[in-house]
């Protein structure tokens, strides 16, 4: 595929079909809309064409990189360095990369809209809590080194993320702001008092050649705070001039630079009054609020970092000879086996060959008592082995793990910007730009007026209005309830969840593994002949100690052994125990071995075995699931609410029944196929109902993809996972229940952000244009509503109260 052309004004890619053309340095150029046509005709009708004559080549052409560079970045092409984090699903690839250069919420709109207009981009997506951006493209279109590019281009470094080097790189670019925040604070008090001695209010006998030293004292003593502490802001301002998006920077820079140069002025001409303590006093505040900002927002995604931090530096990898050695977690592979001691992490995911422990799955799971694991049960990495020592198999490693699937899934959630973010992004957008073109007339008004006053008035104007709270009123709060669900064992996929319970008034719940633990257990036996209850399950037992099917389960160790055991399938069991020939299943199967009569199904509900020889019936055993022991409180939040709620289920049995009038559910289906749940939903959708789906089966997978919100269990099948928008780690349905609650604690926390924020900047820009507000006050309101904002949404990392259920995972059977 051709290289789409580039825009000749703004070089972002020309799309298919194009018309929009204009005649300049002679030639016909392409844009890639009316916009960049207009303007480019604007400036050559005005006489300003030598601009393009002159422009940089590196802004004419975006892979106008450095040599260097280019080399550099394309060594990231290569199959070898693209291994350790790049993953690729058909024809796309998809990597994480760690961004520097981000200043607010408006740089993760430039990348995302930046990178999803290239060719092969699918998938663009920025974590502004920790920079790490996600991106999914079609790699045999657009390499890897063009993907940097583009984004240098624009003013902007990407790396490959790792977890060392990211933690490395975050404590850095702390120690430069605290660095940056130092030495505007120090010089600052410096040249306030240096520019204070020169006020006639404080000596009135300073003479014209002392006047002269402390200007020229205090202009020394501002440099560094402009060209080291502000640096950052400058940046920004020009990333975004050459890309064409207005953030803060740019209205925080000019507030900057303008106060600096008229003092500049000042101190060479000696006319007017000095503006290096206001330039001082503004970036120590607006230092001293980014810093914080920066510190609240790393503590939001410190859930996703402990999940990062969680896999242990080396393993006891065993030998051939039974020998352990120890190794460092790279050089692990696939089918090693590993031992593991009591209070040490697992370093991967895997089976265990040998041994018996309970596992402490909390931080994953949220479950904080541990689980426990025996012969050939799944471990996880990540996980805390506490009683005994374990021989673990390998089954995945790394990116492949099932705790890399979960920080990934984690990672999306916090980057994927609901509805309320977008609008309030876009609010940003325009307000700064209303407010820049208010400020140029404003001044112009004033300078008409009263010239004196006329600049403090627009630098007051381009302080106060920096729309830096509006930017972080919903990202923060989402980042934050999001960390707090994971704590409590749910896991959102997906950033729409939080806002979309809201506007929940329908629930569907499937029943086996949902509602019910989905584990068969043993709830009765009815001796039909001359052997009591205990005899019939030794014999019951026996049999099905020997088969994998998950009703054996409910039958416990046997004491006695079985031979020649033979399944059927869809029937039952036979073998011998002793000398004596069983039968276990189907009444009619058993009862073929002996030719007897089919006894009389007892009228109770539940699932049941019929156990005989070869001289007839010998008992009935009857398995029930169990309802989990908060699924009660579940229902109950949802008739709280005023929602409906339907059980739709594949089983046929009475169970669906007796399950829905147990939990009070409005509606119970059963027997149902994917198909005949998705028509359900469909009807409801045509009912203009919002319909939250709750499910663990392949069966499930339909509904929960078409939902308008759907929750996995975590012991669901993988495929249905990947379709759900959160998936329920714990199996605990107590954590949905808080999830609700958290949910409209959300809504209002940003409410109330953007609230705060819009009646901040619209209040606070008449009061600049009416001179009622000094720059130096403008900056501390501007410093306060963002921390304000930010400090409101990390409430939402307090945990709900939870409900008044046990803790303990309980259960108790269904009713008969």
């Amino acid at each position: 595929m051709t290289t789409p052309t580039p825009c000749y004004h703004c070089a972002l890619p020309v799309p298919g079909g194009s018309r929009f053309t204009a005649i300049v340095l002679g030639q016909t150029r392409e844009f890639c809309c009316p916009g960049c046509q207009a303007v480019a005709e604007a400036i050559v009708a005005g006489g300003l064409e030598s601009y393009y004559q002159h422009r940089s080549e590196a802004s004419a052409n975006p892979e106008a990189l450095p040599v260097q560079l280019v080399d550099e970045l394309a060594l990231y092409d290569r199959a070898d360095v693209q291994a350790p984090f790049v993953r690729h699903e058909g024809e796309l690839a998809e990597t994480t990369l760690l961004m520097e250069g981000i200043s607010c919420a408006a740089c993760g709109w430039l990348i995302e809209k930046h990178l999803r207009a290239l060719p092969g981009v699918a998938e663009a997506r920025l974590n502004l809590s920790n920079h790490r951006l996600h991106v999914r493209w079609a790699d045999a279109q657009l390499p890897l080194s063009q993907v940097l590019g583009e984004l240098r281009h624009i003013g902007y470094a990407a790396h490959p993320y790792q977890a060392d080097r990211a933690s490395e790189q975050l404590a850095s670019e702390n120690r430069l702001a605290l660095r940056q925040l130092g030495v505007a604070g120090l010089l600052w008090f410096q040249a306030m008092m240096a520019t204070m001695a020169t006020w006639p209010e404080f000596n009135i006998d300073l003479s014209p050649e002392l006047h002269t030293i402390l200007r020229w004292v205090a202009l020394f003593l501002t440099t560094p705070i402009v060209f080291y502490s502000c640096a950052p802001f400058f940046k920004g301002a020009m990333r975004d001039l050459r890309t064409r998006h207005l953030t803060m920077d740019v209205s925080v820079s000019l507030a900057i630079g303008s106060a600096y140069l008229a003092g500049i002025w000042t101190s060479i001409t000696g006319v007017g009054e000095l503006y290096f303590d206001a330039v001082g006093m503004f970036a120590l505040f607006l230092l001293a609020g980014r810093y914080l900002e920066r510190r609240a927002r790393e503590r939001t995604a410190a859930a996703t970092a402990q999940l990062v931090n969680l896999l242990p530096a080396s393993c006891l990898r065993l030998g051939a000879d039974g020998q352990s050695e120890r190794i460092l977690l790279s050089e692990l592979r696939l089918g090693d086996q590993v031992l593991v001691h009591p209070g040490a992490i697992l370093p991967a995911d895997g089976r265990i060959l040998d041994g018996q422990s309970s596992v402490d799955e909390s931080l994953l799971t949220g479950e904080y008592l541990p689980q426990p694991r025996t012969l050939g049960d799944a471990v996880t990495a990540g996980t805390l082995n506490v009683e005994g020592a374990l021989t673990v198999e390998v089954l995945a490693l790394g990116q492949d793990t099932r705790l890399s699937a979960i920080v990934r899934l984690l990672d999306r959630a916090q980057a994927e910007k609901p509805r309320l973010a977008e609008i309030a992004d876009r609010a940003a957008q325009w307000f700064l730009l209303l407010s820049l073109i208010a400020a140029a007339v404003i001044g112009l008004v004033w300078w008409e007026l009263d010239s004196s006053r006329a600049f403090w008035i627009v630098l007051a104007m381009l302080v106060a209005t920096c729309p830096c709270a509006l930017s972080l009123a919903t990202p923060t709060a989402l980042t934050a309830a999001t960390g707090t669900l994971h704590k409590l064992g749910l896991l959102l996929t997906r950033g729409h969840v939080l806002e979309g319970l809201n506007q929940i008034d329908t629930v569907i719940f499937d029943k086996t593994g949902t509602l019910t633990e989905g584990r068969l257990a043993l709830r009765s036996i009815r001796p039909l002949g001359a052997l009591d209850s205990d005899q019939c399950l030794g014999l019951a037992a026996a049999l099905e100690n020997r088969s994998e099917h998950p009703i054996a389960r409910a039958f416990g160790r046997a004491p006695l052994a079985a031979e020649e055991v033979h399944s059927t399938p869809g029937l039952g069991l036979e073998g011998l125990v002793g000398e004596q020939r069983l039968r276990i299943g189907q009444p009619g199967f058993v009862c073929e071995l002996s030719g007897a009569a089919v006894p009389a199904m007892p009228d109770e509900p539940g699932q049941w075995l019929l156990l005989g020889d070869a001289h007839g019936p010998l008992a009935w055993f009857v398995l029930d699931d169990r309802l989990r022991a908060d699924a009660p409180a579940l229902l109950a939040a949802c008739k709280a609410r005023g929602w409906r709620t339907l059980l739709l289920s594949g089983d046929s049995s009475p169970m669906v029944a007796s399950v829905a009038a147990e939990l009070g559910i409005d509606e119970a289906r059963g027997g149902l196929r994917p198909d005949d749940k998705l028509q359900v939903l469909q009807q409801l959708h045509r009912e203009g109902r919002k319909v939250l789906m709750l499910g663990d089966g392949v069966n499930d997978v339909p509904v929960l993809a078409a939902a308008d919100i759907s929750v996995a269990m975590g012991s669901a099948t993988d495929l249905a996972k990947t379709s759900a928008d959160a998936v329920l780690l714990s199996n605990r349905l107590d954590a949905l229940v808080q999830a609700f609650s958290l949910a409209r604690r959300t809504r209002r926390v940003i409410i109330e952000n953007l609230l705060w924020a819009g009646l901040y900047n619209g209040l606070m820009l008449p009061f600049a244009a009416l001179g009622w507000i000094t720059p130096v006050w403008a900056a501390v309101g501007m410093s306060i509503s963002s921390l304000t904002v930010v400090l409101n949404a990390l409430r939402l990392t307090r945990l709900p109260s939870a409900p008044a259920i046990s803790a303990t995972p309980q259960t108790r059977p269904l009713p008969a």
